[in-house]
């Protein structure tokens, strides 16, 4: 069965789909109305449930399930790019990492699932508006003890130490780089996210500026290929540019 606090994923016979959290009460949900939870808990993943005239199947929501779901004020960094950080940061369960600036959230879901259930991701968020946002989203998932959101801002906070990787997803990243460097361990990756090439440019200078080495940068374009009963072709439309991903590593002490 279901247990309670679980993360489920309800898809009607339209494809649309809603996260809620599964308890035994009476359960308000966004576009679906009032939903019995003891229902809910006492079905399995695979089961299908009745709500008013519709019903939905249960499953367990992937990441890109809830990104694809989660409220927003920010702009997110879309699975193209976000996807892709916690390979380059190289994190996993266990490994802490700082993010400066949480936004809607969407990062920091990604962040907190490549280091649960072992690790744990310290966020630092400026404005309450955009980390009372973030706390709804990310209690969407089941991934809240590995999280600290702290409201302070990135660029002067007392920073957790000894950190294995950082992300930094602000208008001024090269503002943050001292203070960062600070806060990683020897080896530990940083990651920074700009949309202007101008910025990426300030950055990369900052970056090489404070010492951090195999600094690079990218960005990523995804073309869907359309597949039909004797043919193929990409798609006309692209995810082209979203941002600059930029990456680099601290390998001295000081």
């Amino acid at each position: 069965m279901i247990s309670d606090g679980a993360s489920v994923l309800l898809v009607d016979d339209a494809g649309k789909k809603f996260v809620i959290k599964a308890a035994r009460r009476m359960i308000e949900a966004s576009g679906l109305g009032v939903i019995d939870g003891n229902a809910l808990c006492e079905s399995s993943f695979g089961d299908e449930l009745a709500i008013g005239q519709r019903r939905f199947v249960l499953l367990r929501p992937s990441v890109r399930d809830l990104l694809g779901i989660i409220e927003r004020k920010a702009q997110i960094m879309i699975p193209k790019d976000s996807f892709l950080v916690p390979m380059y940061l190289d994190i996993s369960s266990g490994s802490t990492v700082v993010e400066g600036g949480v936004g809607s959230g969407a990062l920091t879901i990604v962040l907190l699932r490549a280091v649960a259930p072992n690790g744990r991701v310290v966020s630092y968020e400026k404005r309450k508006d955009h980390a009372d946002l973030a706390r709804k989203n990310v209690a969407l998932t089941e991934l809240e003890k590995c999280w600290e959101l702290r409201l302070d801002d990135v660029c002067t906070a007392e920073l957790v130490k000894e950190a294995d990787a950082a992300v930094v997803d602000i208008p001024n990243p090269w503002d943050v780089i001292d203070n960062i460097k600070k806060a990683l361990k020897v080896g530990g990756h940083l990651c920074c996210y700009v949309p202007n090439a101008n910025q990426l440019e300030e950055l990369v200078r900052s970056m090489r500026d404070a010492g951090f080495a195999e600094v690079f940068s990218f960005e990523t374009i995804q073309r869907e290929m359309i597949v039909h009963n004797g043919g193929v072709r990409p798609s006309f439309d692209m995810l082209g540019h979203t941002g600059y991903l930029t990456f680099g590593r601290k390998m001295t002490k000081l």
